[in-house]
């Protein structure tokens, strides 16, 4: 493993020091723009875990140059992210924004809070969030653009029809072995209901 390491060169002193230790402005602006951010986390045992968070742009919310407010929203209660954090309370968020191919990433130590310990309003789509996760922000810094270019994610022409993947509600039965799970569009209803 070394000897692949070593194959690679040193980077930039500009990639060096675009880190940060805060939320400066454009990262403020850039969070405020994003629908969608993944969160990592990691288990006592090490295992990694990544997941998605969505909500309007701006639904994690700047307190201050230090600290973000990430609302937790009605899922599918594995909750596997915050069990994570509480025995090993580093986390990272990437963000992402619909037509920007640069990301920001975010990293820091988290505290789990109930909605009401906050004097905040997080209220979104009409419900107050389950918890709050508030991130101690220890390192900030963008990503250069390569990735999502390469990756097309935001071409229009690049999309993928539906119909070239199955329906959700059948890849649950097969995985599941569960011949119960309604079809699509009634658990999409269903998922709809929860948001």
């Amino acid at each position: 493993m070394d000897a692949v390491l070593d194959s690679y060169r040193d980077p930039s002193k500009l990639v060096l020091d675009k880190v940060i230790d805060r939320i400066d402005g454009y990262c403020a602006a850039f969070i405020a723009l994003s629908p969608f951010a993944t969160l990592a986390t990691a288990s006592p045992e090490g295992w990694p875990d990544t997941s998605p968070r969505g909500g309007d742009p701006g639904f994690v919310r700047v307190l201050d140059v230090h600290r973000l407010a990430l609302p937790d929203r009605p899922g599918n209660n594995r909750v596997d992210s915050l069990r994570n954090l509480a025995a090993n309370p580093r986390a990272a968020l990437m963000f992402f924004v619909p037509g920007i191919d640069e990301t920001l990433r975010v990293y820091g130590t988290t505290t789990l809070h109930g909605p009401d310990e906050l004097d905040l309003d997080l209220t979104e789509f009409g419900k107050a969030p389950r918890s709050v996760l508030l991130l101690q922000v220890e390192r900030a810094y963008f990503q250069c653009s390569k990735s999502v270019m390469r990756s097309g994610l935001w071409d229009p022409d690049r999309r993928v029809e539906r119909s070239q993947f199955p329906p959700f509600s059948q890849v649950l039965r097969e995985h599941c072995r569960d011949a119960s799970i309604p079809e699509e569009e009634q658990l999409r209803a269903g998922l709809r209901l929860e948001l």
